[in-house]
């Protein structure tokens, strides 16, 4: 066997994926599993003569399938059989973390178990006896730390070997479930074996279990595929539930999880041994005393946020200067290169100075996205959820609704795609349609260059403050809107939130890399593709029709004029440069685009906006980072004085529409407005297309009602 299909499974925070990176690094790449948004990573390596092949599973707590993660997980496991499962697990929580293994065996898998977090585990003074553990699960144990390598080598050794000498053959592990549970399911494994229902997909005992268990999946598989013996498995379910109901007060598969842990609780006292003094908290403990005190906790994680914010446009704004020059230097080059005419401003003001716009944030955007994955990393997001959880509760949201809205961009920075289907994972139809509705509210990283714009035009002084208070309205606004729609169109009693947080690790520089460049490159790639396509055609949307021929001869005669009154001077030079702007402008306004955002400006202009920011704000409902890359594509056709190449910022500020009041009711609506239109389109997946569009209507509706407070208010206050 010259290659190897390797799967990663485990519970989440176990340190899966931070395996998965210290092997592989750079050598993998990101998709979607067929058909679904799960996210699917896999990478190469070769190790001696092999030829390893791995792809990371999601993260999940059991092969039952209450969430599409989960289900996820199983499928690959039987329809891509892999060679080898190798199980990662906290060593530190084995108890809770084997019942996963224990599935894994129960199904069959080929299966190597890594303990990771060995280095806590001799910390705390345990020890772990891995020839025993492995000789009471059947499977080779391996003991690695993650995020420094360690066990690496054994690890790759151990998988090759166990992968080779299984040959992908599966053997089901068979533990006794009582006297209550055994001879129905011996019964079921019976028929089920006989007429070879799914016998090329699963094994007839698990199957059975699986019964038992009601499995939803496997239960609609087994009706679509015979659903008369179907039938005849769930009535003899039935029986066996209510017997037990009768007899022992509880259900099948709360007897068959007892029975799990029963025996993981036997193995682990042959295995496992705790050092003579326990009563002492480990370094974990200890600083969640501090971080999530009732009261220190929420204001060192506010702290800790607006520190952040600091950071970044302290250490990120010489960078962004420096791609500021290097473009305008670039447009510079093609103007001095191209004769004047409309392939010189395609180039100039529709992919320079529209994708330059957004490439331009890229150095904040590196720098937050680095202090967001150490976060992450380090364990401290957990905690956030953890912490949020009451006051969620009181909007009528679950606890497990933080990971969507922090991965929407909660901490900014993140996107609302992945973040609405991180929602799955709430079992409540109800909240998780209101998270799927509140999470685009949150300051993703395609708003953000939005807000770095405006905030350093008119609040350059108060940068951090106003970045953090922006982030403080998303949460706000998530939550109200969330109560709104709880106590109104999606009533239901909230269900109780469980969360195992991870100990707290020091994040390794390669996982921080991997991390950053994935989602920066991510951002650029936006720049690339999407966003310059979408510029295009707003250039081309900005530049035609041009204006009339009578509309050209009264400028030039405006020029001849001027030419005659004015000899060689400077006041000519200005006259002529006045008159060539307002050309620019009215040929602008002129245009398709000009005209819309003219046509909206009426009613736009309560909350501040002028006809160049309606086309912005029209364009950003295709892609929010397109508003910046419009805006400077619209301020460039309307500057032709090459002299003066003033940054998009400086051509805001010069601009007598904008002002303090307007940049902040700009800042509330993007924050606040339509979703954009891949995140409708998987909101509509994941729930249905009437409530996307809902989203789309409320939520503009919603932005410009307080946007035009915001600017009305503003215009009396300032």
């Amino acid at each position: 066997m010259n290659t190897c299909r390797l799967a990663f499974a485990g519970n989440p925070n176990a340190g899966k994926t931070t395996l998965f990176n210290t092997l592989t690094g750079a050598r993998q790449h990101v998709g979607n599993y067929p058909g679904i948004t799960v996210e699917r990573k896999e990478g190469q390596l070769r190790h001696d003569d092999c030829d390893l092949a791995i792809v990371d599973l999601p993260g999940c707590y059991s092969l039952t399938a209450y969430s599409q993660e989960e289900l996820v997980a199983r499928e690959v496991l039987v329809n891509e059989r892999p060679d080898l499962v190798v199980n990662v697990t906290d060593a530190t929580k084995l108890e809770r973390h084997l019942y996963l293994t224990v599935q894994f065996l129960e199904l069959g898998v080929p299966l190597l178990l890594a303990l990771n977090m060995m280095d806590d585990v001799r910390a705390r003074g345990l020890q772990i006896d891995q020839q025993r553990l492995a000789e009471g699960l059947g499977c080779p144990v391996v003991g690695v730390v993650a995020r420094s390598g360690e066990g690496r080598q054994q690890l790759l050794d151990s998988a090759i070997v166990a992968a080779r000498q299984r040959q992908g053959g599966w053997q089901g592990l068979q533990l006794s479930y009582g006297p209550d549970i055994d001879p129905v399911l011996e019964d079921l494994s019976n028929r089920i074996a006989a007429a070879g229902l799914l016998a090329q997909r699963y094994p007839a005992r698990w199957l059975a279990l699986k019964y038992i268990e009601g499995d939803d999946q496997i239960l609609a598989l087994g009706q679509q595929t015979d659903s008369s013996l179907s039938r005849q498995l769930e009535e003899t379910v039935d029986q066996l539930r209510e017997h037990c109901l009768k007899t022992l007060n509880t259900f099948p598969e709360a007897i068959i999880a007892d029975y799990r842990y029963g025996f993981i609780h036997t193995l682990l006292k042959e295995t496992l041994t705790y050092p003579q003094t326990t009563n002492r908290l480990d370094v974990t403990d200890k600083i969640d005393q501090v971080l999530t005190h009732k009261l220190a906790g929420p204001l060192l994680m506010l702290g800790l946020l607006y520190a952040m914010f600091h950071i970044t446009f302290t250490l990120g704004e010489y960078p962004m200067q420096a791609l500021e020059w290097l473009f305008g230097l670039i447009g510079d080059g093609v103007r001095a290169l191209l004769p004047e005419g409309h392939l010189q401003s395609l180039l100039v003001s529709g992919i320079i100075d529209g994708v330059g716009g957004v490439l331009g944030f890229v150095p904040l955007i590196i720098i937050m996205f680095l202090m967001i994955a150490f976060l992450e990393d380090s364990g401290y997001m957990a905690r956030v959820a953890y912490m949020l959880d009451k006051v969620f509760r009181t909007f009528g949201l679950h606890g497990s609704s933080v990971m969507p809205f922090i991965i929407s961009g909660g901490i900014a920075g993140g996107c609302a795609v992945p973040g609405v289907m991180a929602a799955r994972t709430l079992r409540s139809p109800r909240e998780k349609l209101a998270t799927i509705l509140t999470a685009p509210f949150m300051p993703c990283g395609a708003k953000i260059p939005v807000f770095l714009l405006l905030i350093g035009a008119f609040f350059a002084n108060h940068r951090p403050l106003i970045m953090f208070l922006i982030t403080l309205t998303a949460w706000a606004m998530a939550l109200l809107v969330a109560r709104l729609l709880r106590s109104t169109l999606i009533r239901g009693e909230s269900t109780p939130f469980v969360m195992e947080l991870p100990p707290y690790r020091w994040p390794t520089l390669q996982g921080l890399l991997i991390h950053t460049w994935e989602r920066t490159w991510e951002y650029i790639r936006k720049a690339g593709t999407v966003i310059l396509a979408i510029s295009v055609l707003l250039w081309t949307a900005m530049t035609f029709p041009t204006l009339d021929a009578g509309s050209l001869a009264a400028f030039d005669q405006q020029r001849t004029t001027i030419a005659q009154q004015l000899n060689e001077s400077e006041a000519q030079q200005e006259a002529l440069a006045a008159i060539d702007r307002a050309e620019s402008t009215a040929a602008l306004k002129h245009s398709f685009a000009g005209r819309l955002g003219q046509m909206l400006e009426p009613v736009s202009q309560w909350a501040g906006f002028n006809w160049r920011t309606n086309i912005a704000l029209l364009g950003g409902v295709a892609a929010k980072e397109v508003i910046v890359s419009t805006l400077g594509t619209a301020y460039s056709l309307g500057e032709v004085d090459v002299e003066e190449a003033d940054s998009l910022v400086e051509r805001i500020q010069q601009d007598p529409d904008w002002n303090q009041a307007a940049a902040l009711a700009v800042i509330l609506f993007v924050l606040l407005y339509a979703p954009c239109f891949v995140t409708l389109v998987v909101m509509a997946r994941e729930s249905s297309w009437g409530w996307a569009c809902f989203a789309l209507l409320f939520n503009s509706a919603l932005a410009f009602a307080l946007a035009c407070l915001v600017y009305q208010t503003g215009l009396r206050l300032l």
